[in-house]
């Protein structure tokens, strides 16, 4: 069973909550983030990517930017601009984006259940992705990105859940995306023992999003118990920090694709390949979203098609070759275009749905790419069914809105509760 537990968040003094909270930090380049904290100094980048207050040719992984995320938290806490409630307790994580709204429990969730698939992973790691993160909480003493976690929704848990919401928010803002952001504080000792049994009776969690940031606190889990002859398992650091949203509640957006070239294929050829595995046909609409599993979208030579994945040309007993994400591969981008690794080839990048159709026209008009693939988004039911299956997703299966805003509540773990 799943054991989740309040903690001390350190958090925005509450005047400052919108400037300080920022988007997580692997949904941009440094470039990207030195122009955000270049206006608005109070940015948690500062932390989370501290490169931007380094010279632009510090390497992003060297000890020095994370030295400078430590002097950077440090400061913001000294100066009043993060804060830690003098007691633990829960926080309930309320987003609005358009007409979707979404309810989260922000809590630490056990590293042993993680590492015991109590807490179930669907994606591999990068090794170089999971040690910078393990660099940045050792040298920062802190989790400064929550893990997304989902789990099947039920009604005694959204009732407990509701229960949380009753106070007024210590947060209420909306961001420069239009996002809107509320924070309530459950410090009532009723419910959150309410909240602990709630889900002590959940079978299992599921990382939704985050898996880098789980996997390096299990390894900063693993040094700091090596290095604690005294370790109980009660420590700041045997747990991690989480934001748990009931599955009914998650948005999984298409997350698209773009190639560079056709491997050497004519427009003609590469049409012709494709039906072998796809019907197509022109796509009558101005721009050709897919609309159902296994439709796709594709923008080439200034035209969107409708391709329509053949019976036969999967297994839809396989939970994950059935995914549209492993169709396209299997059956397009890796026997045709010749891609083959989508961790690493340079030919492909990939763009969340949140950036609109309008996108994957523009980058392959501009020439930089020569052809765009939408894709109808994988379904959290899908997630949970290959995490229960012990299997592993394609890389870029999901892309998950609206984003969780890091240092609503940041986990300490340098001491106790």
């Amino acid at each position: 069973m799943a054991s989740v537990k309040p903690f001390r968040g350190l958090r925005p003094a509450p005047e400052l909550a919108d400037k300080v909270v920022s988007l997580p930090y692997d949904v941009m380049d440094s470039a990207e983030a030195r122009a955000i904290t270049s206006q608005n100094e109070l940015s948690f980048l500062r932390v989370t990517k501290s490169e931007v207050d380094l010279a632009p040719d510090v390497n992003p992984y060297s000890e020095e930017v994370y030295q400078k995320a430590n002097e950077n938290l440090q400061d913001f806490i000294k100066k009043g601009i993060l804060i830690q409630d003098e007691k633990p307790c829960f926080y309930i994580y309320k987003q609005q984006m358009g007409s979707h709204t979404q309810v989260g429990l922000v809590a630490t969730a056990s590293v042993v259940e993680y590492n015991n698939n109590i807490i179930k992973k669907h994606e591999l790691t990068r090794p170089d992705k999971e040690q910078d993160r393990v660099n940045n909480i050792m040298a920062t003493q802190a989790q400064t990105g929550a893990v997304f976690i989902t789990y099947k929704a039920n009604d005694h848990m959204n009732a407990v859940i509701a229960q949380g919401m009753t106070k007024q928010p210590v947060y209420d803002f909306v961001t420069e995306d239009g996002n809107r952001h509320t924070l309530y504080i459950v410090d009532d000792a009723v419910k959150i023992k309410a909240i602990e049994q709630a889900f002590a009776r959940i079978e299992s969690l599921y990382i939704a999003d985050g898996h880098h940031r789980s996997a390096a606190a299990a390894r900063v889990y693993e040094t700091r118990k090596a290095n604690n002859p005294e370790h109980t398992g009660e420590e700041d650091y045997a747990r991690f920090l989480a934001v748990i949203i009931p599955h009914t509640m998650t948005k999984i957006m298409d997350y698209n694709r773009v190639v560079k070239d056709l491997n050497g294929l004519t427009e003609d050829t590469f049409l012709e390949k494709i039906q072998e595995q796809f019907i197509i046909e022109p796509c009558t609409r101005i721009s050709c979203k897919a609309e159902y599993p296994h439709y796709f979208g594709m923008y080439l030579n200034k035209a969107w098609y409708k391709l329509v994945a053949k019976p036969g040309s999967y297994d839809e007993a396989d939970p994950v070759g059935k995914l549209d994400v492993s169709i396209l591969q299997r059956n397009l981008l890796e026997p045709i275009l010749g891609i083959g690794n989508l961790r690493t080839d340079k030919r492909i990048d990939f763009v969340g749905g949140i950036r609109g159709m309008g996108e994957l026209e523009r980058l392959v008009d501009s020439e930089e790419y020569v052809v765009a693939f939408s894709m109808f988004p994988t379904s959290t039911k899908d997630l949970m069914a290959i995490a229960d299956a012990g299997e592993i997703m394609p890389p870029k299966s999901t892309w998950f809105e609206p984003k969780l805003r890091d240092a609503i509540a940041v986990h300490l773990i340098n001491g106790g509760n």
